[in-house]
């Protein structure tokens, strides 16, 4: 490589980093001051002062956008559940997804806005579910992993991946904040009301 193609390689990446973190800014922005469903990507790229296509280069949709926005969030939520299951290794399974579950609740809580983009992905790509970005991939597996455990300590039949699909479907952000919002269900409640329609037989 030349000095001078090296330079242009610095350049570009440079030029990439900013138009990102301009990017973010201006979505950011819009999002505290509208909502995510309000705000159209071409508004973006606007705010942020840059072409629709520099913008679609990076983020192909909403979901995408603000998936980046809450990476340190998503990486924070799986560690305070990583720790939570290392201080509580020695607790029954059911006790453990409970854990999982009101960390969960409480992280959607503080981070609805965003959330609520992550999954609008999924109305405008019908190829796909809401529950296959990264964020519920990963939780997915964990719920799996522990409803494994209960299924085999109480002997049930081993449906641990639909009643995993089913719990990541009532917390999704439309049925979370109808129950909310509707219905009037606190965090606590919510969280209480959800385990009795699961597990009304383990407590």
């Amino acid at each position: 490589m030349t000095d001078i193609e090296e330079t242009q390689g610095r350049f570009e990446r440079r030029d990439a980093a900013e138009n990102r973190q301009r990017i973010l800014d201006a979505a950011l922005r819009l999002f505290e001051q509208n909502g995510v469903e309000p705000v159209s990507m071409n508004q973006i790229a606007t705010e942020a002062k840059i072409g629709p296509g520099t913008l679609y280069r990076r983020y192909r949709n909403k979901g995408e956008l603000c998936l980046d926005l809450m990476k340190e969030n998503i990486v924070l939520l799986f560690e305070n559940i990583d720790a939570y299951l290392e201080q509580n290794r020695t607790a029954p399974p059911s006790q453990r997804l409970k854990g999982i579950l009101a960390l969960f609740i409480r992280f959607r809580e503080k981070k609805s806005q965003l959330l609520t983009g992550v999954e609008e992905s999924a109305s405008t790509n019908r190829s796909k579910s809401r529950t296959q970005s990264p964020l519920y991939i990963e939780l997915h597996q964990l719920l799996v992993e522990v409803l494994d455990e209960m299924a085999a300590s109480e002997q049930d039949p081993p449906n641990s991946t639909f009643k995993a699909d089913m719990l990541l479907m009532v917390l999704s952000s439309e049925s979370y904040s109808f129950q909310k919002d509707i219905r009037g269900y606190s965090p606590d409640l919510y969280l209480e009301q959800l385990w009795l329609a699961f597990f009304p037989h383990v407590r």
